[in-house]
């Protein structure tokens, strides 16, 4: 019987996946903490730019 020849390309390929899965969480993890220590929320539109310099303009009766 002939011998079996094993593939190295499957092992690589799972490795450079995980590799690449690991890198994109741990980036994710990284802008997740700066944005929590900058208190970055996301662009905010001019509609609710405006609106929220309205409620904090108009006084409180």
């Amino acid at each position: 019987m002939g011998e079996k020849s094993k593939s190295v390309l499957l092992p690589v390929m799972a490795v450079a996946v995980f590799a690449g899965l690991g890198r994109m969480v741990m980036q994710k993890i990284k802008a997740d903490r700066a944005a929590r220590e900058t208190h970055v929320t996301g662009p905010v539109d001019e509609k609710t730019r405006q609106w929220i310099s309205d409620v904090v303009r108009t006084p409180r009766q």
